[in-house]
């Protein structure tokens, strides 16, 4: 971006108003591309985001904004930055807790029993929308929890998410002490180290946890997904709300294709694969077995 166009938007920051063609360009984008609904009642949200990133660059209008992000040289440098502005990441650390019981207390169990899953060969794991990280590395804690009574028990987590930023934040592995109240406190000692400074209540992963946790920028809307293998589970919840029904079912059929006959699928408790045509079949509630 020139210099001069910068300058030219160097009056009245952050007051810019997203009018109805540039919303549209806007929308049009991330719902082909994103697969994420942006009706009209999502416009001021989406206008508070990228208000930011008009300050960023000093422009005066979104008119300028949208020109810019859609040119050569933004779909190189600010493109994955207005994909970060504008996706939703809220997790927390063990979140939904009763899908970590039904992890090991039934899934753990019945593919190692099926496979030699852990035992033969480790057991694998998607934190598919993993956001900051909070997900894989609670599933990682309680997995580990469970290597401790069984010690030839061994796994692999991967995790992904599409904006690069929270991906950034997670392989830091650092959380403010506040979001770490739910973990149980024999986790906290074996599994999290607090900060030398004292005056910052902050946590971080240790780094026997973290090593087990492989994170990659995956696009939901991608014909395929960059995921190696067929893995024992998957958790993908709270993230296909975001996508049209058809959207939905187009996700959930390619995450079936990384699921082995008997593996399993966990949505969030406000997910369902009702009425959709997917070779998953229900066994608790949001939860579901590949046939």
């Amino acid at each position: 971006m020139a210099d001069a166009d910068r300058a030219a938007g160097a009056f009245m920051p952050g007051t810019a108003v997203l009018s109805d063609s540039d919303f549209r360009k806007l929308a049009q984008y991330i719902e082909s591309e994103l697969g994420i609904r942006m009706p009209e009642t999502k416009r001021v949200m989406l206008e508070s985001r990228l208000q930011k990133r008009l300050r960023r660059f000093n422009l005066p209008s979104f008119k300028a904004y949208v020109e810019y992000v859609f040119s050569p040289e933004g779909r190189e440098t600010e493109l994955i930055n207005m994909i970060d502005a504008v996706t939703t990441n809220k997790t927390d650390f063990f979140r939904e807790p009763d899908h970590f019981d039904f992890l090991i207390e039934r899934i753990v169990p019945d593919v190692e029993r099926r496979f030699g899953a852990g035992l033969s060969r480790p057991f694998l794991a998607w934190s598919a929308g993993c956001s900051t990280g909070e997900e894989p590395y609670t599933l990682a804690m309680v997995l580990e929890e469970h290597r401790q009574s069984a010690p030839r028990f061994q796994y692999r987590i991967f995790a992904s998410d599409l904006s690069t930023q929270v991906l950034e934040k997670a392989v830091e592995a650092v959380y403010d002490e506040s979001k770490a109240e739910v973990v149980p406190m024999s986790y906290k000692k074996r599994y999290m180290l607090r900060s030398r400074d004292r005056g910052r209540s902050l946590v971080r992963m240790k780094p026997e946890i973290r090593a087990k946790v492989k994170f990659a920028r995956i696009n939901f809307m991608d014909e395929r997904y960059d995921a190696d293998g067929e893995f024992d589970v998957i958790f993908c919840r709270n993230v296909i709300i975001y996508f049209e029904r058809k959207v939905q079912e187009a996700i959930l059929r390619r995450l079936a294709d990384h699921l082995r006959e008997g593996s399993y699928l966990v949505l969030g408790h406000s997910e369902t694969l009702t009425g959709m045509d997917i070779p998953l079949r229900g066994v608790a509630p949001t939860i579901y077995v590949r046939t």
